[in-house]
């Protein structure tokens, strides 16, 4: 069984060393940074995950989010003290997958870890899948100068590569694999972060579509791929 690598980004040396060992002992292999600059000097080899605490002295979890984005599309779980949404918010705009609020249960901890490495090894990582895998087989769906190959997160719009997280080419996939489809919020949250949904997971769907539509619309403001249905959700607007 293939032993997955998280990175812990906490300045709080209790946290970090509570989660590393509930981490260990269900058989991940954890790294250890107490700021966001030895975070980044972590970042090779690449881990599977990154857990980053949103407060941190120096440089922030979300601008240390910012500059993993710049090398790498790894799942990065935010920890954040603040309850205010709008904190929560510019964590994901940053490039954030999902987010904690402490103080949190080692059990809700352990579900989103689990949850994130599970979406992320569905696919191939693109750039960082082994050589010989398989290409001859690669499938393509294509829309309106969009491509997006549905084995592996690699996307081209009008021919030019488009850098998405996982989660955004994830939400992206399957959307545009349904496009006649009406999916609300609940849906996309439920099928892609793949746990229970409430009232406030709404705010992370948005600012996942929103990411989505700055890298693959000509007008953000006015989308042609991702649509609002409004008063039920979002849909994939062009025809396949």
């Amino acid at each position: 069984m293939e032993k997955y690598s998280i990175l812990i980004i906490e300045d709080d040396g209790d946290i970090r060393e509570g989660v590393r060992i509930l981490l260990e002992g269900e058989g991940y292999c954890v790294r250890e940074a107490e700021n966001g600059r030895q975070g980044l000097a972590c970042m090779e080899p690449g881990p599977d995950l990154v857990i980053l605490d949103v407060m941190m002295p120096g440089i922030s979890g979300v601008k240390t989010c910012e500059e993993i984005r710049k090398i790498s599309n790894v799942p990065v779980l935010f920890l954040t003290a603040k309850g205010q949404e709008s904190d929560k918010l510019i964590g994901l705009m940053a490039g954030g997958d999902d987010y904690l609020v402490k103080p949190f249960s080692y059990a809700e901890l352990l579900a989103r870890v689990k949850a994130l490495i599970r979406r992320c090894h569905v696919y191939d990582r693109g750039p960082d899948r082994p050589e010989g895998s398989g290409d001859s087989e690669t499938r393509w769906a294509e829309v309106s100068g969009l491509r997006v190959n549905t084995g592996f997160n690699e996307v081209y719009l009008e021919g030019e590569e488009v850098e998405l997280t996982e989660m955004e080419y994830k939400l992206l996939l399957l959307m545009m694999q349904n496009p006649r489809k009406t999916f609300s919020v609940q849906n996309l949250y439920e099928s892609l972060w793949e746990a229970p949904f409430h009232y406030t997971c709404g705010n992370t769907v948005m600012v996942h579509i929103r990411r989505l539509r700055t890298k693959i619309e000509e007008d953000p403001q006015k989308p042609e791929f991702i649509k609002t249905v409004w008063g039920k959700g979002y849909c994939f607007g062009k025809i396949m």
